[in-house]
């Protein structure tokens, strides 16, 4: 497969719309790095902004965008050649009201259809624009009925899946306990519980592929495990019915790093296409998601939770691979970035 030559891609502009976030902010800082012009687009909502740390560098032009203004979002990928697309996804606020917090989850799907459809309208009025990757997530993937054979063909999940809007309406989740049961199905009583982030992505994800074919959009979607890393709480929407991810072998999480050089390698290879499921740790062992339910606790000193008996110390089939996106970061080399000029 053959790269864009480096020399071409130098004078060329993307645009970064979150730029405020983890992803954005290491999207923002390895582009500047590999010669681009780069558009860091922030959201009004968050504090956190590029300028912060690259204000003096030559080639980033810093934007205000609203997701849901479709003249802001032409105005910040204008004259670029491509665009990488990412929500950030609030966690949810335990002091709320179940009916107010009900009413925010519901709106955060709105506005994640909402701001996909502005974003692909945009760039298909946009004459420069060459290619879009729009960050999705595993939980547009893996949320479906499990099938009734006992088949390890029929388990196994990939890029051409997609997840049941009627089955994440309807799911119900185990009543959990801030120990590993956060990730294990140790409790057993269930309640009703949508899973509003799967539909967020899901509904969004589709209403971009629509718009991407109907309008003639060169997109790439990266689908995304849980992004791990500073700030991370068992709050975060992702993990609504994180157990029954477990025990289905579909429980997986993602650094900042590999994510971003994966979006990249989606941009710069040619032959990219379609979906392409991004994670680099599959949470398969008891141990692992003890780990993982330990960096989900708030307090930094709280002991681990004791490890479960014995005769849960079974290793979950793993139902999800990355086999696509391994293909694609083997044509790409991130190379060593050094200073950010």
């Amino acid at each position: 497969m053959r790269m864009r030559e480096s020399n071409e891609e130098e004078k060329k502009s993307v645009c970064v719309m979150d730029a405020s976030g983890p992803l954005g902010h290491a999207l923002v800082a390895r582009l500047l790095r590999r010669g681009y012009t780069v558009h860091a687009a922030t959201y009004p909502h968050h504090h956190h902004h590029p300028e912060e740390e690259y204000q003096q560098h030559p080639r980033l032009k810093l934007f205000r965008a609203d997701p849901l203004d479709y003249h802001a979002i032409a105005d910040a990928v204008h004259g670029c050649s491509g665009l990488f697309a990412i929500f950030n996804t609030p966690s949810s606020s335990q002091s709320q009201s179940h009916s107010c917090f009900l009413d925010e989850e519901e709106g955060m799907v709105e506005a994640e259809v909402r701001a996909a459809h502005n974003i692909l309208e945009a760039c298909a009025q946009t004459d420069t624009m060459e290619r879009v990757v729009f960050n999705s997530s595993v939980t547009a993937v893996v949320w479906r009925p499990q099938p009734e054979e006992d088949d390890d063909a029929a388990l196994q999940l990939d890029e051409n899946t997609w997840s049941d809007l009627t089955f994440c309406r309807r799911f119900k989740a185990p009543i959990q306990v801030a120990d590993y049961s956060l990730l294990m199905n140790c409790v057993r009583k269930k309640k009703n519980c949508t899973l509003w982030h799967a539909l967020a992505k899901t509904l969004s994800e589709r209403t971009a592929w629509a718009l991407a074919m109907d309008r003639g959009v060169d997109m790439v979607a990266i689908n995304a495990g849980l992004l791990t890393g500073p700030g991370l709480t068992a709050g975060h929407p992702y993990l609504k019915g994180a157990p029954d991810m477990y025990d289905h072998g579909v429980l997986v999480t993602v650094d900042v790093d590999f994510l971003a050089d994966a979006h990249i390698a989606a941009y710069e290879c040619p032959t990219a296409y379609g979906r392409y499921l991004c994670f680099n740790n599959a949470i398969c062992r008891p141990e692992d998601a003890a780990k993982l339910a330990q960096m989900l606790i708030s307090s930094a000193a709280a002991p681990l939770p004791p490890a479960p008996p014995s005769d849960e110390l079974k290793v979950i089939p793993q139902r999800i691979h990355t086999k696509k996106l391994n293909k694609l970061m083997l044509d790409f080399t991130s190379g060593v970035y050094g200073d950010i000029n």
